[in-house]
């Protein structure tokens, strides 16, 4: 499936977005996250982050402002060419799911998103609010 994403971003000129970076996109408020807001919510460490976000930065899919909550933070916020990327993979999800379902069946593919939902909700169970709810809509 990545693999899809990635050639379809490819061909449009995103060839510097790999895999890792969709940690970044992935868990970007729109309104911007700090560095340690989008570690804690990948479930990367801090430094990880610093790195994947740094590489994005330098090819201009995101910038870093001054937290105006915060002086000593800065947040991440997608550019013009990081909003580009995140449509594009969104777009792209039609197209796995149609390859997916081509597989399995449609029946299959239904039982499949119940139980990656149950999944992605059950594996916090007691850890805490899931990453992919703890500041509501993104």
């Amino acid at each position: 499936m990545n693999d899809v994403v990635l050639a379809r971003l490819a061909d449009a000129g995103h060839a510097a977005v790999r895999t890792p970076h969709g940690a970044v996109f992935q868990f970007l408020d729109k309104e911007g996250s700090t560095v340690s807001v989008l570690a804690a919510r990948a479930g990367v460490t801090k430094q990880a982050m610093a790195d994947l976000v740094a590489h994005l930065e330098q090819h201009e899919y995101v910038t870093r402002i001054p937290d105006p909550s915060d002086r000593r933070a800065k947040l991440v916020l997608a550019t013009p060419a990081g909003r580009e990327v995140m449509a594009l993979a969104r777009a792209t999800v039609p197209e796995i799911e149609r390859r997916i379902a081509e597989l399995i069946g449609e029946r299959r593919l239904r039982q499949l998103r119940e139980d990656l939902a149950l999944i992605i909700e059950g594996s916090w169970t007691g850890a805490g609010e899931s990453p992919l709810h703890a500041d509501g809509d993104r």
